[in-house]
């Protein structure tokens, strides 16, 4: 699994909670290095992104400020669907299926943009994406999964589920 996979970004960043939850982390920094050592090395612009997805605070702590959870403090996270919803209210998108893949076939040139707002959204019940030119294949582990994703995503286009 590359580390740029999105399926390593889900991996990542479930340590990184699994982090922030266990130990002080008071920089990114030391969050880069807490991943280096489990065997993920990133780039602080990595992490800032990651801390930014899951919604991660600074809060005041005995030992200074330090990283939580939005579930520490109380409250979800809000992962960010703002861009994929752009792209969905920008571009007519199909939805087609052959076994654990769905097709999502849109306007030429805008498979990528697509794929890397899924990758960046919300949704994560996918192994992956893969992007061509018009169509974005979304992989799946399990008929669950994919069923989960496929009403969320028809939800995010502003459809009924199937």
């Amino acid at each position: 699994m590359s580390v740029l996979s999105p399926a390593a970004k889900r991996v990542r960043q479930q340590l990184i909670l699994e982090i922030v939850g266990r130990y002080p982390v008071h920089s990114q920094e030391e969050l880069v290095e807490m991943l280096a050592a489990r065997g993920f090395p990133v780039t602080q612009a990595t992490v800032s992104r990651d801390i930014s997805e899951l919604g991660l605070v600074k809060a005041p702590r005995p030992d200074g400020h330090m990283y939580v959870a939005p579930a520490a403090l109380g409250r979800e996270a809000t992962a960010t669907d703002t861009r994929l919803e752009r792209v969905l209210a920008s571009s007519e998108i199909t939805i087609g299926r052959s076994g654990l893949t769905l097709v999502l076939r849109g306007p030429r040139g805008s498979a990528q943009a697509l794929a890397q707002a899924i990758d960046e959204s919300s949704l994560r019940e996918q192994e992956g994406t893969l992007a061509g030119d018009d169509t974005v294949l979304v992989l799946f582990a399990d008929e669950d999964r994919l069923e989960r994703w496929r009403t969320r995503f028809r939800r995010l286009q502003g459809l009924p589920p199937d």
